[in-house]
């Protein structure tokens, strides 16, 4: 009861400031837009997806690694959590300067793949930002494992605040930005939000860790051993991530599309569209990293009851939320995009992806179990066809069809990779797969509760367009619909399922 409670005030605890960065992240890009126009989003978005690489290899998903190996080590009697966080900075160390000696000698480079003359002196700062992240990255994962979540959150929000303060004063104090001087306002944003938070960490953990006597059960070179897999997984995917965004501009210009135009398409689906699909997982995105820890726990102790209730809950949970998301985007995505400065273009792009919503939402708590229970090779190996086919679908339809090959490989690899990844989780937890209970039921709900809801606003007159009428729209659907679904749990606990119920209600 103790956990199932921690479980839920850390979840809600984080939503909240997961909700803060998204919003606030949301607003940034909205606001960079207007400033520079959403070509400069888009030099942003790729100079962003090549640092966030450097990062990966420079410290392989720290954050993952350090909370799922510590959540082990807190698992075992007569253990030494700390000596596992002191493995990890170690190891992050080793590779953050290998990849900074490496971004020095190859530094000259960035200068043929942007056109900014000055680029190669921006770059050397950026081991700055790799090893106090690297490092930060451990703190985090650690605290994490130790059940202190909010503390890893907290120094998330201040990277944030210190990155984006950085981001907007120099962006006001620039006229005319140039590829350089917008790749220069990206770095000095990270090395101030790495630090900063890296500080924090520093002084938390010097305050408040746990002093440790017993004998760590990994030595550095069974860390590595274990740690390599997990971020083998983690530097795929962003090495896959980075190809990807990189040859989106360019099939769009083989579309016909000139630089400028190529540059901000791709500029207003990364900072308007995918923000704006992703906004309402910030729940889901709250408690993954609870989760990790929490099944590492559970596998590591050998509790299966406890990972299939967990699976068991956590994916029908997902899905009637995701449904719910999904359509909401689906009936509001147009108006939402225009709202948001991304005009006609990014309205229709979130109606239509909208749809794919519950699976790109699933792999937030699927990835998160996956990687608790040590399944490192089949995520890596899932990732890396789910992006295969993401980046052959780019190269044949998105020089021929525009932005709709950006969707259509959106849909192809969200729904392929996650049915995988579901499938994968029921057979190895032994979970039962309920297709009426989990899909069909919430599908039902949100369109007889969305028409019921229409009909009330149609009584009451305030049916309009207006923002503050579509927010009264949305909470009066919200309410009944998962009204509809606590109620029915009543009946459940007499003996009525939801089936027999949907049955009776239609005859």
């Amino acid at each position: 009861m103790f956990f199932k409670n921690r479980l839920i005030k850390d979840t809600i605890l984080l939503t909240f400031m997961q909700l803060f960065l998204d919003t606030a992240s949301l607003l940034l890009n909205v606001f960079i837009t207007k400033q520079l126009g959403a070509e400069a989003i888009g030099i942003l978005t790729l100079t962003g997806s090549f640092l966030g690489l450097a990062g990966i290899l420079s410290n392989g998903n720290a954050f993952l690694c350090t909370s799922r190996l510590v959540s082990e080590e807190m698992g075992k009697s007569n253990s030494n959590p700390n000596k596992i966080l002191a493995h990890g900075i170690k190891l992050c160390l080793m590779l953050s300067v290998t990849v900074s000696v490496a971004l020095f000698v190859f530094a000259p480079l960035s200068n043929k793949f942007f056109s900014g003359a000055k680029m190669e002196e921006y770059v050397k700062f950026m081991p700055i930002a790799l090893i106090s992240g690297a490092v930060s990255a451990c703190f985090k994962g650690y605290f994490n494992a130790c059940r202190k979540a909010s503390v890893s959150a907290t120094g998330d929000i201040i990277e944030f605040i210190i990155k984006s303060l950085v981001i907007i004063v120099m962006t006001l104090l620039s006229a005319n930005p140039d590829e350089s001087t917008i790749c220069r306002i990206m770095i000095a944003g990270i090395i101030a939000g790495n630090v900063f938070s890296l500080v924090y960490c520093l002084v938390v953990f010097a305050k408040s860790h746990m002093k440790c006597v017993g004998k760590c059960s990994l030595d550095f070179k069974k860390y590595m051993a274990f740690a390599f897999p997990i971020m083998g997984g983690s530097i795929l995917t962003s090495a896959l991530s980075s190809a990807n965004d990189a040859l989106i501009p360019m099939c769009l210009r083989q579309n016909g599309d000139s630089v400028n135009e190529a540059l901000s398409r791709f500029g207003i689906f990364e900072a308007i569209v995918i923000p704006t699909i992703f906004f309402p997982s910030v729940v889901l995105c709250s408690m993954s990293g609870i989760i990790v820890s929490e099944s590492a726990r559970a596998s590591a102790a050998g509790n299966k009851e406890r990972i299939k209730s967990l699976t068991s809950r956590l994916t029908q949970y997902t899905l009637i939320f995701a449904v719910f998301a999904s359509a909401v985007l689906m009936k509001f995505g147009s108006y939402i995009g225009e709202l948001l400065g991304g005009g006609e273009l990014a309205g229709r792009m979130i109606t239509i992806i909208s749809p794919v919503v519950p699976f790109i939402y699933m792999e937030i708590i699927l990835e998160a179990l996956i990687k608790g229970m040590g399944l490192q090779g089949f995520s890596s190996l899932n990732y890396l066809a789910e992006y295969a086919l993401r980046i052959s679908v780019v190269l044949i339809f998105v020089p021929k069809f525009g932005f709709y090959g950006i969707v259509a490989s959106y849909y192809a690899s969200n729904v392929m990779g996650n049915c995988a990844r579901f499938i994968k989780i029921m057979k190895h937890t032994e979970t039962p797969f309920r297709p009426f209970k989990i899909i069909a039921v919430p599908v039902i709900y949100v369109f007889l509760t969305m028409g019921a809801t229409e009909l009330i606003t149609r009584i009451l007159n305030a049916d309009g367009g207006k923002v503050p009428e579509i927010i009264f729209f949305v909470i009066l659907w919200g309410l009944s619909y998962f009204g509809m679904f606590a109620g029915f749990s009543k009946f459940e606990s007499f003996g009525l399922s939801e089936k027999k119920l949907l049955c009776n209600f239609n005859k």
